[in-house]
């Protein structure tokens, strides 16, 4: 692990562990992050799911779990219900993917009855970190909504901002990306970013500056900006980037972290407590510092 990075996770240390809720605990992946977030004062955690199995994974890889408690589970279903009533019980701050499908657990999240979700949309927010520039960027979305409209967009900024505004940017600038700096009705994404500006404008849109269209190189960049003679308060400086679509999102994260130095972390907002739904393919520390970023948004 980077020094430079080892150094900024740390201080997301929150004062007291977080609780997290793992349903169907039967992945290894899942249980080396917890496992790994409990020793460094993170986290701790409760296992739901087939308790032999749990135990089994640990013992063949190599995890000391005896802290963690273990619910044990008729199934999967049983395992994901068990882990949204901890959180919506408030037995845990913190929901975790384990040997699932996404929708699945998402389909428990969203239930009315039983369920956690909030008053808005639920929506992914990538967490990225480049030590060689020092630099920590909020994306979205790049996992779940696929196409947003205006109305959504908005959304989209406020749970981005919500997230930066608990890990220490108290007024996030917003990007909304396009392929260009100018207002064309023929391009959509330059109507909304104009849009999405005049709405922070007025107050719609709070806790944050909005400025756009603007491209990924300006948004990014204060050389490009001062080439291309681009002023105001999001040129070179955007805290978040907010993408037309999920195409954009997913393939611009996928990018930086493949061909950059830029460490991924991401939080799904939105319901009543931070989710973490990380791709089995993440490595250790994107699951790690997935979870710092979920502890930030419940640390006292």
């Amino acid at each position: 692990m980077n020094n430079k990075f080892e150094s900024r996770l740390m201080a997301m240390r929150p004062n007291t562990p977080c609780t997290i809720a793992v349903a169907v605990a039967t992945d290894a992946n899942a249980l080396r992050s917890v496992v790994q977030a409990h020793d460094l004062g993170f986290a701790n955690a409760i296992l739901c799911g087939n308790e032999s199995e749990i135990k089994n994974v640990a013992q063949t890889n190599n995890l000391n779990i005896d802290d963690f408690q273990i619910i044990d589970c008729a199934d999967k279903a049983d395992a994901i219900t068990t882990a949204v009533a901890l959180v919506r019980d408030d037995k845990a701050n913190i929901l975790m993917k384990g040997l699932t499908h996404t929708a699945d657990i998402l389909r428990a999240v969203l239930n009315r009855e039983t369920g956690i979700r909030g008053d808005g949309i639920l929506s992914h927010v990538a967490v990225l970190y480049s030590p060689s520039h020092d630099r920590q960027l909020f994306l979205t979305d790049m996992a779940m909504v696929m196409y947003p409209d205006l109305n959504t967009k908005v959304n989209l900024i406020n749970n981005a901002v919500i997230l930066a505004r608990h890990m220490g940017v108290d007024m996030p600038r917003v990007a909304p990306l396009c392929a260009v700096e100018t207002l064309n009705p023929a391009m959509q994404a330059t109507v909304d970013a104009d849009n999405l500006r005049q709405m922070n404008e007025r107050g719609e849109i709070k806790n944050c500056i909005v400025s756009g269209p603007v491209g990924f190189d300006i948004a990014v960049s204060k050389t490009a900006a001062m080439t291309k003679g681009i002023t105001g308060p999001i040129a070179g400086d955007a805290d978040i980037l907010l993408f037309d679509n999920i195409e954009a999102g997913n393939n611009t994260v996928k990018a930086m972290v493949k061909f950059g130095d830029w460490i991924f972390g991401g939080v799904i907002m939105g319901a009543r407590a931070p989710i973490i739904i990380n791709s089995r393919s993440d490595d250790d520390t994107s699951k790690l510092y997935s979870i710092a970023c979920a502890c930030n948004m419940i640390r006292k």
